[in-house]
C-alpha cells in the first residue's frame, strides 16, 4: 500500500530544522504483515527526545529512516496466526516487540529483550527486514514502529490493546513517555510513601515521573530543571518544592529540605550533568536513578569512596523497567481514574507539515509533548 510517512535521509543537519528540514515528508511503499504480524493505522504519535537525537545524529541511525516510536492506533489487518487481536481494536505498539524466550523475558525483565534489542539497533523488525520501501529502495523502521506515518507493521508481541474510550493523543503517551517515567519511579527506584523523591529534568518523561511520585503518595516530591516555565508547570501538578539549579546555594537548600538528601533521585534530562546533580542529592543510603538516554560518549565521574562508604546504589532504567502487557493498562487504568494525570503533558497537536519546527521546539525545551496526528 501507499502511504504518507516522515522520512530523515540524513542526521546532523544543522539547527533550526525549520529552515534545513530533516524530516521530508514522501509517499513510501508499506508491505502487508507477514505470519504474526499487524497492520495498524497510525492515529497519534508523541515526539520524544529519542526522535530528537536521531535527526542530530548523537545516537546514530540507519539511513533513510522513519522515525517515531510513541504511537497509539487502530488495527486493520491482521497477518496470519494472529489470534489474540482482531481489526477494530485500539493499541498502543511497545518499542521493544519482546520475544518472551531468551533469558532477559524469561527472568521478568522484558525491556531488555536480547533479541529486540538487537533488531532496533539494526532499525528492522525481528526477522531482520523492513516493511518499508521507496522506488524498490529499503527503509528502516526506528524503534520497530517507525511511528511518523499514516499506517505501520508491528509483530504482535508489540502491541498492548487498550480501552477504545481513551482518545488516541492521550494513549500515545503511554508507549514511551509515561512508561518510562512512571516505570522509573515505581518499578526501577520502588518508590514508597515513606520516600522523598526528586526529579531532575521535566521534560514528558520527567514529569510523568513526577506525576507517580505524587499518585503514590511519596512524603515529598521534588521537581528540579532550568527551566522557569516547566518548574511552573510542576508546581501546577503537585510538585512539593521545585528547585532550579542555576540558583545559588542550590545542593544547600536540597540537603535542608531533606535532612541530607533524597531517599530517590530520578534523572531523566539525558545529560551527564544531570546525573551527576541527581547522585549530588541523594541521601546517604539512596537510590540514583538514570532514566536519560544521552549519546554513547557522555561520561560522569563519582567518588568510588562514597558508592561503597554511604552504599549508594546507582540504577539503570530503560523503559521503566516495565513488562509492557502489565503496565501499560495499569498505568492507563491510573490515567482514566485521575490519578495520574498525563494529558496535562501535551503541548500541542500537530500535522506531518509541522515536525520540523516542533523539533526546533523540542530541542529548545520550549514544549513538554507535541503530538502528530497523521
Amino acid at each position: 500500500m501507499k502511504m504518507r510517512a516522515a522520512v530523515l535521509r540524513e542526521s546532523g543537519l544543522p539547527r533550526p530544522y525549520s529552515s534545513s528540514r530533516p524530516l521530508s515528508i514522501e509517499e513510501v511503499d508499506l508491505e502487508a504483515p507477514r505470519e504474526g504480524e499487524v497492520l495498524i493505522q497510525i492515529k497519534a504519535v508523541g515526539l520524544c527526545h529519542s526522535d530528537l537525537v536521531a535527526i542530530s545524529g548523537e545516537r546514530g541511525k540507519p539511513m533513510p529512516i522513519v522515525i517515531g516510536h510513541e504511537a497509539a492506533g487502530i488495527i486493520v489487518e491482521l497477518g496470519k496466526n494472529v489470534n489474540d487481536f482482531e481489526v477494530g481494536n485500539h493499541v498502543v505498539p511497545s518499542y521493544v516487540a519482546s520475544c518472551g524466550k531468551c533469558d532477559m523475558c524469561k527472568s521478568g525483565r522484558p525491556a531488555l529483550c536480547e533479541p529486540a534489542t538487537i533488531s532496533n539497533a539494526q532499525a528492522v523488525l525481528r526477522d531482520g527486514t523492513t516493511r518499508l520501501k521507496k522506488d524498490g529502495k529499503i527503509i528502516h523502521h526506528h524503534s520497530g514502529v517507525a511511528g511518523f506515518a499514516e499506517y505501520a507493521v508491528l509483530p504482535k508481541e508489540a502491541l498492548v490493546k487498550i480501552d477504545s474510550h481513551i482518545p488516541f493523543e492521550h494513549a500515545a503517551l503511554f508507549g514511551c513517555g509515561v512508561v518510562t517515567g512512571v516505570g522509573a519511579v515505581i518499578n526501577t527506584a520502588n518508590a514508597r510513601e515513606e520516600d522523598s523523591v526528586a526529579i531532575v529534568g521535566l521534560g514528558g518523561v520527567g514529569l510523568s515521573a513526577l506525576l507517580a511520585s505524587i499518585a503514590i503518595g511519596s512524603k515529598r516530591t521534588i521537581a528540579i530543571d532550568l527551566s522557569d516555565e516547566k518548574l511552573a508547570l510542576a508546581r501546577e501538578l503537585g510538585a512539593d518544592h521545585t528547585l532550579n539549579p542555576k540558583d545559588e546555594n542550590f545542593l544547600e537548600k536540597i540537603r535542608d529540605l531533606t535532612s541530607g538528601g533524597v531517599n530517590i533521585a530520578v534523572e531523566t534530562a539525558g545529560s551527564g550533568h544531570a546525573l551527576k546533580t541527581a547522585y549530588d542529592i541523594t541521601r546517604r543510603g539512596g537510590t540514583t536513578v538514570t532514566a536519560g538516554m544521552p549519546g554513547p560518549k557522555v561520561e560522569i565521574t563519582l567518588s568510588h569512596l562514597s558508592i561503597a562508604a554511604e552504599e549508594r546504589i546507582i540504577k539503570g532504567s530503560y523503559m521503566g523497567s516495565c513488562i509492557a502487557q502489565r503496565d501499560i493498562p495499569k498505568y492507563l487504568d491510573m490515567f482514566q481514574t485521575g490519578n495520574l494525570p498525563v494529558d496535562r503533558l501535551l503541548s500541542r497537536k500537530i500535522k506531518f507539515e509541522d515536525l520540523n519546527e516542533a523539533m526546533d521546539r523540542l530541542d529548545d525545551a520550549k514544549t513538554v509533548r507535541e503530538v502528530l496526528i497523521p
